[in-house]
């Protein structure tokens, strides 16, 4: 069997979108830590809050942080990964830089409101304020807020004022995606850094079958890049609308974690 890669989301896909909990996939969690295989965490979420989820997950690997801003693999990788040069060294991990500045994606959406836009940016809330909206502890909202390449935005405007907004964060020469929250950033996105990480493995492994798992709109261009789609069931029974696009992809009848356990399994006996 060639090796196998795995990529996942996290937020309504390997986390419960309401409890972050993980315990419904841990069957299938522990069939990927038996068998060896890289679980790639790609979120919107940033790198210490990545990095906290990894820990709880005895997770080793690479992961890609704020939906494809940063690429980070362990400086003591068991798999040798041929380096970029260009990228960074960064506490413990070799950092491949794909996002924009973050204070360059805040000056963005302050001069968006000046423009009459009605958002507004985590970086304009306050601890509680961001609990609130996430339902996140103290800590893990404070690990949020540690952002480098994605700024989160909420908008309170109508419809059509919204479909302007888009319009003029693209005039601005900046990105914009969709997840939990609406999400400011630069050219990078999931899909692009996926692929970077794909071809390191294919360099280092040789053949390599690659699965990926998500739920919202901003997982589409990462489950176009891997052999494996799998789209995640929302809570409410039904899914995301952009990523039915994606031909030939899997979907799994339960939700969040349950739906993520259901698949894997799945998929590696399939393997």
């Amino acid at each position: 069997m060639s090796k196998v890669v795995i990529f996942t989301d996290l937020d309504g896909t390997l986390l419960d979108s309401k409890t972050y909990s993980y315990a419904d996939a841990l069957e299938a969690l522990r069939e990927i830590k038996r068998l060896n295989i890289p679980l790639i965490i790609v979120s919107s979420k940033t790198r210490a809050e990545i990095e906290l989820y990894r820990k709880r997950l005895s997770n080793t690997h690479p992961f890609i942080s704020e939906n494809g801003g940063g690429i980070f693999i362990p400086v003591d990788y068991q798999f040798d990964l041929k380096i970029p040069e260009d990228a960074e060294k960064a506490d413990g991990y070799h950092l491949i830089r794909l996002g924009t500045d973050y204070r360059s994606l805040c000056l963005a959406l302050k001069a968006l409101k000046k423009e009459g836009f009605n958002i507004k940016g985590f970086d304009d809330m306050d601890l509680e304020e961001i609990m609130e909206l996430t339902g996140l502890s103290k800590k893990e909202a404070m690990l949020c807020r540690e952002r480098e390449f994605d700024e989160p935005f909420v908008f309170y405007g109508k419809e059509e004022t919204l479909s302007l907004l888009k319009k003029r964060i693209k005039e601005m020469g900046f990105n914009y995606t969709e997840g939990r929250f609406l999400h400011i950033l630069g050219k990078n996105d999931k899909g692009k850094a996926v692929r970077l990480l794909i071809d390191l493995y294919k360099d280092a492994l040789g053949d390599i079958r690659t699965v990926g798992l998500g739920d919202s709109s901003n997982d589409f261009e990462m489950l176009k890049e891997v052999d494996i789609p799998v789209i995640v069931m929302k809570q409410d029974g039904g899914f995301n609308e952009k990523l039915l696009k994606i031909e030939g992809a899997l979907k799994s009848s339960q939700p969040g974690p349950s739906g993520w356990n259901e698949q894997i399994k799945r998929i590696l006996k399939m393997l």
